[in-house]
């Protein structure tokens, strides 16, 4: 293995697409956690917790599309397989910070937290993970639809 093979190449390739990818779920996060605090102070008193939360799954869908077309090109993710890959990793740890934050920094119980996730009584945090699961692949392809008119 030399300096410039194609496995180092690669190698090189996957790491900056790791770094990039952290990076960039830095900045959803960022952006849903500033969103969630916008729609506590503007929407909770209008309409309610719960449909506070239903409606910033939509809303926070938008934004995390927004991002991510804004950044895919430069994240690297060509491949469809990258981008599900790019995906997938964003949604296991947003799930794992949804969780461990709404636990142990709120104070949420395990009941609460959950009741985000269950679709049959409104809970829509699935959706929001689908459309952040995909975001790459659609982010993707609306810049190439974009490019080519």
């Amino acid at each position: 293995m030399t300096f410039g093979s194609p496995e180092n190449e690669r190698k090189l390739y996957r790491k900056n697409l790791v770094e990039k990818s952290a990076l960039i779920w830095l900045v959803l996060i960022g952006a849903e956690i500033i969103h969630g605090i916008l729609r506590a102070i503007v929407l909770v008193p209008l309409v309610g917790e719960f449909r506070s939360n239903q409606i910033g799954v939509f809303t926070g869908a938008a934004i995390i599309v927004a991002i991510v077309y804004l950044t895919i090109r430069w994240i690297g993710a060509a491949q469809r397989s990258e981008q599900l890959a790019v995906g997938a990793s964003w949604l296991v740890v947003t799930v794992a910070f949804e969780v461990l934050f709404g636990r142990f920094v709120v104070g949420l119980s395990w009941e609460r937290i959950g009741s985000d996730y269950d679709l049959l009584n409104g809970g829509l945090m699935p959706v929001g993970l689908l459309v952040l699961l995909f975001s790459p692949m659609v982010a993707s392809k609306l810049r190439r639809v974009r490019e080519s008119s």
